[in-house]
């Protein structure tokens, strides 16, 4: 039994004495008050004092009869002692009319009676329908903070809870906010529909309770998101907390007999470590789970004041991106991409370039995550495609040109029709538009990849598989979409990783381009001697800084020339 059960007990048996006591009082004094009355009447007192003594008796009664009426009983009992005593000892008196009033009282008692038991019914009714609405609105402010699916708190029950929680902290304790976001939850409810998608945000609630302290508060903030607040003693204690959540949701989850491997990636702030108050430890917590998705997923990150710093300055640059975009700040250049057989300049990939006016160039790895990141990719990505176009269709019609693709671009509404415009525009022949998506185009969000890529192909747009072997590389993306070229990852050429094994995949994926009549691209040739290493494992193009670095279209233009006379050179030599 509980310390509160104990308490609750000992004060009803507190409430039951008094109570006891209360009625035994009540009756004592609607005795004595009677047989008083009484007494005048038996004594036969001066008719004054016995008239005075019977009406206070009676008006006692008839008053607390309506005080008492919550207690039935009581009030009852006293009526009864009070006018009992009375109308007998009137009617027996001999005189008539103390007997019709004797008559008169003994009536009171049923009249009184039904009022009493009246009041009570409706003391009653009113007290229960009360208790009936406090249960109800009860149970609406604990529905209306509960999360339907999983039971557990909804935002509004974590900002009660986290208050109560802040409020609560122990002196020398910290307050832990560790915010969960699922890494591939979508991928499970588009593909197997959103029942499993319930299952799976079931699954994860019960994995936190079993892993979170007793006092903690467990919210499902939306989505895919989840929230664990913890009142802890040190810093190694949320390390550890953390350190059992991420393995418990990193463990694959189980829909009949198919494995579902979903993850999570996990940011986490402390007060008064990081902030000085909720709001602010929410927004430390929600930054340090934007960086651990950033840095690549299914890992937890601390807050650190370097975030503040990086997105002051990932602000800055977003807002500076807006104004180079309409200012007609940025450049598109371009890098040629090579025949390994007969050095014949075949494609040139476009790059975009951003030349700020005060702080220089600017690489593209500072600029276009950001751009992913807040929509800017698709306006970005559609200039960079109409200025490729319009470009290549000035070059030779044998020669093509590459544009990178975001997924965020490929996802947006018109996306296709966009990219068609461009090279009508251009009056540029479909065919000599190559279009680079990544593998996790795919695992995104397939279907939309699918009818995107199907869409462009049927007008003659080829395709190209970029950053081969960097990330799940599944053979049944080549086999399921029109791929023409699949480029591999410079880190087989010329990465720290470079030896016998990676030699040894650029073999088979070249022999597999041969079978499939694929053009394969080494990225990141550097040296004489790489080039002859890819071009002997079978690979049929290659790209790099041996060749040239990315430049101006004019500049792209002297390079094509030049490649081609000193082919026609070659040529007349042999």
């Amino acid at each position: 039994m509980t310390g509160t059960q104990i308490a609750w007990r000992k004060n009803q048996k507190g409430f039951s004495r008094r109570e006891l006591v209360y009625e035994l009082g009540a009756w004592s004094y609607a005795s004595c008050l009677s047989y008083l009355a009484t007494a005048t009447i038996i004594l036969d007192v001066e008719s004054d004092v016995k008239l005075l003594m019977v009406c206070n008796a009676l008006c006692y009664g008839c008053g607390i009869a309506a005080r008492n009426a919550g207690r039935p009983t009581i009030a009852v009992g006293q009526l009864l002692l009070i006018i009992a005593p009375i109308s007998s000892a009137l009617m027996a008196s001999g005189s008539l009319a103390l007997i019709f009033l004797g008559i008169t009282a003994a009536l009171l008692f049923p009249a009184l009676f039904s009022i009493c038991i009246n009041v009570f019914e409706n003391l009653r009714r009113s007290i229960v329908a009360a208790e009936t609405s406090k249960q109800l609105a009860d149970r609406m402010q604990v529905l209306a903070r509960t999360d339907v699916l999983t039971s557990l708190s909804n935002r509004a029950g974590l900002d009660h809870q986290l208050t109560s929680l802040f409020t609560d902290l122990q002196p020398g304790n910290k307050l832990a906010l560790l915010w969960i976001d699922l890494d591939r939850f979508k991928e499970v409810n588009d593909t197997l529909g959103h029942p499993v998608g319930d299952q799976v945000l079931r699954e994860v609630a019960a994995r936190l309770r079993e892993q979170a302290p007793r006092n903690a508060v467990l919210s499902r903030f939306g989505g895919d998101e989840f929230i664990v607040a913890a009142e802890m003693r040190s810093l190694l204690e949320c390390e550890e907390l953390g350190g059992r959540i991420m393995e418990d949701i990193n463990r694959p989850f189980r829909n009949k007999q198919e494995r579902l491997d979903v993850g999570c990636s996990m940011g986490i702030a402390m007060y008064p470590d990081d902030c000085g108050d909720i709001d602010t430890l929410m927004q430390s917590a929600d930054l340090a789970l934007y960086h651990a998705k950033v840095s690549g997923r299914r890992q937890a990150s601390f807050f650190t004041e370097a975030m503040n710093r990086d997105l002051v300055k990932r602000r800055e640059i977003e807002m500076e991106l807006r104004g180079a975009i309409q200012r007609d700040e940025l450049s598109v250049f371009y890098q040629p991409i090579v025949d390994l057989k007969t050095g014949r300049i075949r494609t040139f990939e476009a790059l975009v370039r951003w030349f700020h006016p005060e702080k220089g160039e600017l690489r593209p790895d500072e600029f276009i995550p950001i751009a992913e990141e807040t929509g800017l990719i698709i306006t970005l990505g559609n200039w960079i495609t109409a200025q490729a176009a319009r470009a290549c269709a000035s070059w030779p019609e044998d020669i093509t040109v590459a544009v990178n693709l975001s997924p965020l671009q490929i996802k947006a509404n018109g996306s296709a029709l966009g990219i068609l415009t461009a090279i009508q525009q251009a009056r540029l022949d479909p065919r000599r538009l190559e279009l680079e998506v990544t593998e996790g185009l795919f695992i995104d969000d397939s279907e939309v990849a699918g009818k995107f890529i199907e869409e462009l192909s049927s007008y003659g747009v080829r395709f190209a598989l970029d950053d081969f072997g960097t990330g799940y590389s599944s053979l049944g993306y080549i086999n399921k979409f029109p791929f023409k070229k699949i480029k591999l990852d410079r880190s087989f050429v010329s990465g720290e990783n470079a030896g016998v094994k990676s030699e040894a995949i650029l073999r088979a994926v070249a022999s597999m381009g041969t079978t499939l009549d694929l053009d394969i691209v080494a990225e990141g040739l550097e040296t004489e001697e790489q080039i002859k290493s890819v071009r002997s494992a079978g690979c049929t193009l290659g790209q790099g800084y041996y060749y040239s670095r990315a430049v101006p279209d004019y500049i792209a233009t002297l390079l094509l020339k030049r490649n081609r006379d000193d082919n026609q050179k070659q040529r007349a030599q042999a």
